[in-house]
């Protein structure tokens, strides 16, 4: 199908772009990498007026330190995400999702702040943010606030963004000494949703778990944090049998919609054998046996 017409709008920086979201209201739709809004809108799911495209807005891409945080612009492509030898250092279980995500082309235009805002429980990025205790900074006609990302995730397609805001980027600690993490992702085919998908971030003390951050993908109404899961490693020396008493934990908190990648059951075994898997190889990265 062809979308209806609509009136389009670059603005060069990002208070342009808030002043075109308030003048505009409701009818306004920001155009992120547009993989999500662009094929809504050919099936009418989505029918803006206004799109503010946020691709010439300079000040929303790339990715850097500061003050000790790495700081990832909204308008940052997976690829980007891949190629980025501060992440590959610091974060690599980001540039380890992003090749994951979609095809080539997808990674080439898709934007991780688009992923993020967009609200779908199938994104990757928002339980890579959950896990990785990231925090968003968001800017509107009032000016900036910073959420965490576990006070973001609202519902399906629903976040704390509000209409007249722009998620500018996220913040998220480098990885410390003796820490592992690892993204599991079951997906039927390349360029597919994952079927069910975990994100683990283990530190240890030692052969003792510290702390431990799990967070699932497609798994419910909305990415989650597995906090069950996540209490039943933490003060223990790790082994295959806490292991499967931690994804039994993730699986109870699981509520998978049915559709084409399976029924809820199946989904959710899944999304307990993806916990397992990131467990171990987190636990392996950390410097564990």
């Amino acid at each position: 199908m062809i979308p209806p017409s609509f009136a389009y709008h670059a603005p060069g920086s990002v208070d342009d772009a808030i002043a075109l979201l308030s003048q505009y209201g409701d009818a306004a739709k920001i155009l992120a990498g547009g993989h999500s809004l662009l094929p809504m809108m050919k099936l009418r799911f989505a029918e803006p007026e206004h799109l503010v495209d946020l691709k010439n807005i300079d000040a929303l891409k790339g990715i850097r330190e500061e003050n000790g945080e790495i700081v990832i612009g909204s308008m940052t492509t997976e690829n980007e995400l891949i190629a980025s030898a501060l992440l590959a250092e610091k974060c690599p279980m980001l540039p380890e999702a992003a090749r994951m995500i979609a095809d080539p082309q997808v990674r080439n235009r898709g934007t991780i702040g688009g992923d993020i805002s967009h609200g779908d429980p199938g994104n990757d990025h928002p339980a890579l943010m959950l896990a990785l205790d990231a925090t968003f900074t968001l800017v509107g006609p009032n000016g900036s606030r910073q959420i965490a990302a576990s006070d973001f995730f609202l519902g399906t397609f629903f976040t704390a963004l509000e209409a007249d805001e722009i998620l500018t980027g996220v913040r998220l600690a480098p990885q410390a000494a003796n820490t592992g993490a690892s993204y599991q992702k079951l997906k039927r085919k390349t360029g597919d949703y994952a079927t069910a998908a975990a994100a683990v971030v283990i530190s240890l003390s030692g052969e003792t778990c510290q702390s431990a951050n799990i967070a699932l993908t497609n798994l419910g109404a909305t990415a989650m944090r597995a906090s069950a899961a996540e209490t039943a490693l933490v003060g223990q020396v790790i082994d295959e049998d806490l292991i499967n008493q931690a994804a039994v934990k993730a699986m109870e908190i699981c509520d998978p919609a049915e559709d084409l990648r399976g029924d809820a059951e199946y989904k959710t075994h899944m999304g307990g054998e993806m916990t397992r898997r990131a467990i171990r190889a987190a636990i392996q990265r950390a410097g564990g046996n």
